[in-house]
């Protein structure tokens, strides 16, 4: 192996060393620990340190890096204290998750490590979003990501280097190309010669590295980082590398051909490095066992502080307050000072009203800018706040969910706009494996708004009018807005902007341009979770949402000897669910309607709510009415038979009579 140690001084070649051999020598305790069962897993990057070490060492301590689980030199050349790395192992308190995940998918803003779920792709996304908050808050910053081979695969690979080469993004993606997904070899995973020549498609520079030559990827990498924070741009870096071990331990490397380990075990990061520098004079034999020694020492030490430690407790109250970061609602009352508008312009003035307060909001979707979105909500915004803040994005929803987290890891608000609220299938990991779960993995919020255009009754089929609420209502972690007025869809989208939590946001497109209403002119919120009682009577309680509450409302005033409760519900996460209570208990009947269709939607949860909690005040079954267990059909004949409307007023007067 070639080292070239021009431009690094000797303590700098000695530095590396020290910060390779570290994670090596902890890796060999863990496998131990491994065997003796005082850990549950272990996930080897014996033969991949120079790659983790180089990389970080490259990097200001300020920027942020984004690795894998096999990246354990990145954690320990950010000097993360390491009796808090086997706490974390370990799942104990002083870990960064509390027990609630394991090995390396942690982040921590102390130490500008963002780490990874096990879907892998999603990081690349949240690598340009932290990049994206960097260049719009005029950092010269780097950020640096990281996967692996497998992992270019995904499509979240391809949408997140479309995303930084468009946009040119300073980030670094850094493929460690080790010869195997789990057992998979490269030959059975793509077929260009090597990954680096993507680069080329997406109009990005590319390297291919040495991922054994420590002094290779450090100056390649330092020479890039200098050249990026000066000139923005995103670069896709191969190393060359091999995984020594299984992707897991439990799963060996049986499959590999011995002769391969053989060459790979001679091009030892580590070993071959210390030999060049016991060559150079700047390493000797007895500083190299005094070195293992005072690491082995602080390994010890670490290790006995973490199995010192008590088992994580168990409280309850804290597992559910973490899922969500608190928010302190501030109610921002309206003005007497009112216009008629529509929905739609409801939702365009709050929107634009919260670009004006918070000058770190940032709005992506497609056909956003100068365009206006399709249904013209942000029409006029690029004269006002400009296309840095106001931003096209290519078709590509993951990476743009992901690119929303990152804007919030790195300081930024952000409101992602589907195009159509059933395009959120093509981002759905993020949202709710991400999004949803990051606060309560590692304290770490997602301060995103996901504006979901929705509904049927327009004619446009199965793949243009889904309204899909349940999706996101049964994930924790996600709060859900589904506003069926101006009124409360303006003052709404202004707290779910504040919110620091991830939020869905319904807008029923049939409601855009048919439902006007006065609405104040100025800023104001309103507070999640208080259902809206819009007409009040003895006879049964009605609870509905979004364009559902318009069918009721019709059928209601079509019914004038019906005297109802009429719940508007306008959150589905939280919900109001002690209103609906003490409706039902003067009611004594319910009838709940949903456009969705039945099966597994909000409905059927608060049918069982009411049924554990008020069944005594019942006087009849709770009734659900909601579209049929088929897609949304196109046809006008057909998509009125799909949509609820006609089966309610049926099943409403079929309660009463019960």
């Amino acid at each position: 192996m070639q080292y070239k140690s021009e431009n690094i001084d000797k303590d700098t070649q000695l530095a590396l060393y020290k910060a390779m051999l570290k994670p090596r020598l902890i890796e060999e305790k863990m496998l131990i620990l491994l065997r003796q069962g005082k850990i549950s897993k272990w996930f080897s990057g014996i033969g991949q340190e120079a790659i983790s070490v180089g990389v970080a060492s490259a990097l200001n301590s300020e920027e942020y890096i984004l690795p894998m689980h096999r990246n354990l030199g990145v954690f320990t050349t950010r000097n993360i204290p390491l009796y808090r790395l086997f706490s974390q192992w370990q799942g104990k308190a002083s870990g960064f998750t509390n027990g609630r995940d394991r090995s390396f998918h942690f982040g921590t803003q102390e130490y500008k490590i963002i780490g990874m779920i096990s879907h892998l792709g999603p990081q690349l996304g949240v690598a340009d979003g932290i990049a994206l908050a960097d260049l719009l808050q005029k950092k010269q910053q780097v950020t640096a990501v990281f996967t692996g081979e497998g992992g270019t695969s995904e499509g979240d690979f391809h949408e997140a280097l479309n995303v930084a080469a468009v946009w040119d993004l300073p980030v670094l993606f850094c493929i460690e190309n080790n010869g195997y997904g789990l057992s998979t070899p490269t030959n059975e995973q793509y077929r260009c010669r090597h990954l680096a020549d993507r680069g080329i498609g997406y109009g990005m520079e590319s390297y291919m590295i040495d991922g054994n030559n420590i002094l290779e990827v450090y100056s390649k990498v330092d020479a890039l980082c200098k050249s990026i924070r000066k000139n923005p741009r995103p670069v896709l870096l191969e190393f060359k590398t091999f995984r020594m071990r299984g992707h897991e331990e439990a799963s060996g490397t049986k499959y590999v051909p011995e002769e391969l380990m053989r060459q790979w075990a001679q091009k030892d990061p580590i070993q071959n490095y210390q030999e060049y520098l016991v060559s150079e004079d700047i390493l000797t034999e007895e500083a190299i066992k005094s070195l293992r020694q005072e690491i082995e020492e602080e390994i010890n030490e670490n290790l006995q502080k973490a199995f010192s430690e008590e088992e994580i407790e168990l409280v309850e109250t804290k597992e559910l307050n973490d899922v969500y970061k608190d928010f302190d609602y501030q109610d921002f009352k309206p003005s007497n000072e009112v216009a008629n508008i529509r929905l739609v312009d409801a939702i365009s003035e709050g929107l634009k009203q919260s670009m004006e307060r918070h000058n770190k909001l940032v709005i992506m979707g497609q056909d956003i800018a100068d365009y206006g979105g399709v249904f013209k909500i942000t029409e006029g915004f690029v004269a006002a706040f400009g296309k840095e803040r106001v931003r096209n994005t290519p078709i590509c929803e993951s990476a743009i969910v992901s690119a929303a987290m990152g804007l919030s890891i790195n300081g930024m608000k952000a409101v992602m706009e589907m195009q159509f609220a059933d395009f959120v299938s093509s981002g759905f990991n993020p949202v709710v494996n991400y999004l949803a779960k990051a606060h309560y993995r590692w304290g770490e919020n997602a301060d995103v708004v996901v504006r979901m255009p929705c509904g049927g009754g327009v004619g446009a089929g199965p793949f243009h009018s889904q309204t899909n609420e349940a999706w996101f209502t049964k994930t924790p972690g996600l709060k859900v807005v589904y506003p069926a007025f101006p009124y409360d869809a303006k003052g709404l989208l202004a707290t779910a902007i504040n919110d620091p939590n991830p939020v869905l946001f319904f807008e029923h497109k049939q409601l855009y341009r048919s439902i006007y209403q006065d609405v104040p002119k100025d800023y104001y919120t309103l507070p999640m979770g208080k259902a809206s009682l819009l007409k009040t009577g003895s006879d049964i309680t009605v609870v509905s949402y979004g364009a559902g509450v318009h069918w009721a409302l019709k059928t209601l005033e079509d019914k004038p000897q019906v005297e109802a409760d009429l719940l508007d519900l306008r959150t589905l996460q939280p919900l109001d669910i002690e209103a609906i209570y003490t409706s039902v208990k003067k009611t004594g009947k319910l009838i709940i309607l949903q456009e969705d269709s039945l099966f597994g939607g909000i409905a059927s949860d608060i049918s069982a709510l009411v049924m554990e909690n008020c069944f005594e005040h019942l006087d009849a079954p709770v009734k659900r009415v909601a579209s049929l267990e088929t897609p949304i059909p196109f046809a006008k004949k057909l998509e009125n038979n799909y949509l609820p409307k006609e089966r309610f007023e049926q099943e409403l007067m079929a309660l009463l009579n019960y």
